[in-house]
């Protein structure tokens, strides 16, 4: 099942020349309205005319969280704020948070690649989607809620907590797919089991991220809810969740390459690891207008593999190292 087939089954060929002509563009459009930008391409003397292939993108240097932090709050958008429809921030435990602009293109966009990782989850236009993750200046609920909207579900924000509220939500709404944290769907699945009330539940899938899990942890949520469970990727700093995406095979996360140009780097020596190689994940953005960030390094470890996927998909995987 797809949401945008022509996009998520693209020939690679097709695929990586638009890749290409986006990098040129946000290269440029960086250099014209982010100071960061223009004194870091400057300095490491590349221009949108000197990129003739997209491996060139390893001779910009990486953007890390602590530039967003040096930028507080708003000094790396390439947008006026009038220009600005939303603001994300993280969370900021470990030191002042990163604040994320978004335009209302971005927005629609972010609908989009959401949208596709909940029909890759087997969503559809009869669907209830369950949304338990957070709202507010995280991005899980929101990014999640404007996914389901944009591709027909019936959206339901329940949001977080008061958990015997949300199974009775369940059951008197028909709730087919959850959208939470995968450490909340078990909770949520203990509880079911606690309250005997399994067989009023009508849940069919879920599509859990924000935190890591495990294939253990993915089974014994299948077993308690009695669903499929899905993962999918995310990070504030590049577009929240819906990045990346299991498909029906699960074996893998596909990346929206149309948007996102994604690199594995050895985190110690910054250089590119070739295709299986399990590294620290980067991202450049290459179609976002507010926040468009240029080799962003994530510190999340993974590898990628460009094999033919059966779902038809050609995007590339993220896999989880062996």
């Amino acid at each position: 099942m797809f949401f945008q087939k022509d996009l998520e089954t693209m020939p690679r060929k097709q695929l990586e020349e638009l890749q290409l002509e986006r990098l040129k563009w946000v290269v440029d459009y960086c250099y014209r309205n982010v100071p960061f930008y223009q004194k870091r391409l400057d300095e490491c003397g590349v221009t949108a005319d000197k990129i003739k292939q997209l491996s060139d993108v390893q001779y910009i240097p990486f953007t890390t969280k602590e530039d967003i932090r040096d930028n507080y709050p708003f000094g790396l958008f390439a947008q006026p704020m009038k220009n600005i429809a939303r603001i994300h921030a993280s969370s900021g435990t470990t030191g002042k948070q990163t604040v994320v602009g978004y335009s209302a293109k971005d927005l629609d966009t972010w609908g989009e690649i959401a949208a596709r990782a909940i029909v890759a989850a087997g969503g559809s236009k009869e669907d209830y989607l369950h949304v338990s993750y957070g709202y507010g200046l995280f991005t899980g609920g929101l990014g999640i809620h404007y996914g389901g909207q944009k591709m027909g579900a019936s959206v339901i924000p329940v949001s977080t907590g008061n958990t015997k509220r949300q199974i009775q939500i369940m059951e008197d709404f028909g709730s087919t797919i959850l959208a939470c944290t995968p450490s909340y769907a078990l909770y949520l699945g203990e509880t079911i089991e606690e309250m005997g009330a399994i067989d009023k539940i009508h849940l069919k899938a879920g599509i859990f991220g924000a935190e890591p899990w495990t294939e253990e942890m993915r089974r014994e949520i299948e077993r308690r809810l009695h669903i499929k469970a899905h993962d999918v990727y995310g990070l504030s700093e590049v577009m929240g969740p819906g990045v990346a995406f299991e498909c029906c095979e699960q074996c893998g996360m596909h990346v929206n390459e149309d948007h996102f140009i994604v690199e594995v780097i050895d985190p110690e020596t910054g250089e590119v690891l070739p295709e299986g190689s399990e590294g620290e994940l980067v991202f450049t953005c290459i179609t976002k207008e507010a926040l468009p960030l240029i080799r962003y390094r994530t510190r999340d470890i993974s590898c990628l593999s460009r094999k033919p996927c059966s779902c038809g998909r050609t995007f590339v995987k993220m896999v989880k190292p062996r």
